[in-house]
């Protein structure tokens, strides 16, 4: 039982029972996939970014987790996370963050010279994301970068070189993570105000919602303009259309900034992340 507990203690830490995360990281992965391979990737290089993509999630929230511990406790949502409760120590968190990134590494190391190179950058970013919402009051894009920079990877791994497409998707999902992560913002500004934590909708105030409509707007945009490029059909642009619709709907719920309703529209980005990849997997699936 004592065995049972401890996995439980470390399932919790890297939040296998919160997966909103996994999607996140995961969507712009498989968009690149596809686009990258005509909507055939290359099976094992499906296989190795779904895996590494739940281990380099997992890995961190470790650091995220160990970055935060000490004002994690005073956040209505994270302060029974267990490096905030003491449940897992230190050392132990750490550990397991190394071996989680050694697994990682093993992943990656079947991929091409530029992918490693790639993973490599990757790994470094995800490590200084927590610590800049002490030091910069945009965060987010921070973020934005370390959530996106599946895209560039997969182009890497599928083709051997990242081209335009490839950069200009990476941009336009740094804009998306920067809209998730401030609706996620929005829902712990009182929190983060108390405690001295920096975000963009802290900096922006009341502008935080006309601030993430541009961005939707912009990336919305860039969807159209990618599809476009790639020579997507009607299934594509019928999901962005979805996609704009579940924008719009994300507009509603952060309208009056009630903290839980601003949280319930960052996880609802799964389920955009979700309609997005199957507009262009049914769109190459249907392709005359």
């Amino acid at each position: 039982m004592k065995v049972l507990s401890r996995l439980g203690a470390y399932a919790r830490l890297v939040r296998l029972h919160q997966p909103v995360g996994i999607w996140l990281l995961l969507w712009p992965t498989l968009w690149a996939l596809w686009i990258a391979g005509e909507g055939r990737p290359d099976q094992r290089v499906f296989i190795v970014f779904v895996l590494g993509t739940v281990v380099l999630r997992s890995a961190g929230c470790i650091i995220n987790d160990y970055a935060d511990r000490k004002i994690d406790a005073h956040v209505w949502r994270t302060k029974d996370r267990p490096l905030a409760t003491g449940e897992v120590s230190v050392p132990e968190a750490l550990t397991l963050f190394v071996v989680l990134m050694l697994v990682g590494l093993g992943l990656v190391l079947t991929m091409n010279r530029l992918t490693v190179m790639l993973a490599v950058i990757g790994a470094f970013i995800t490590i200084l994301y927590p610590f800049t919402k002490r030091f910069i009051s945009f965060p987010q894009l921070v973020l934005g970068i370390a959530f996106s920079w599946g895209v560039p990877m997969a182009f890497a791994a599928q083709l051997g070189t990242v081209p335009t497409v490839g950069w200009a998707l990476f941009a336009m999902t740094i804009a998306w993570g920067v809209i998730y992560d401030t609706e996620y913002a929005m829902a712990d500004r009182v929190d983060d105000l108390k405690i001295g934590v920096r975000s963009v909708a802290i900096l922006l105030g009341d502008m935080d919602r006309l601030f993430v409509g541009v961005m939707q707007i912009l990336f919305l945009t860039a969807l159209v303009l990618i599809g476009q490029s790639v020579g997507r059909g009607a299934w594509f642009f019928a999901g962005t259309v979805l996609a704009a619709l579940i924008f719009v709907y994300q507009q509603f719920l952060i309208r009056d900034r009630d903290s839980a309703l601003c949280f319930t529209a960052f996880r609802n980005n799964a389920i955009f992340g979700a309609y997005v990849f199957a507009s262009i997997m049914l769109d190459y699936h249907f392709e005359a």
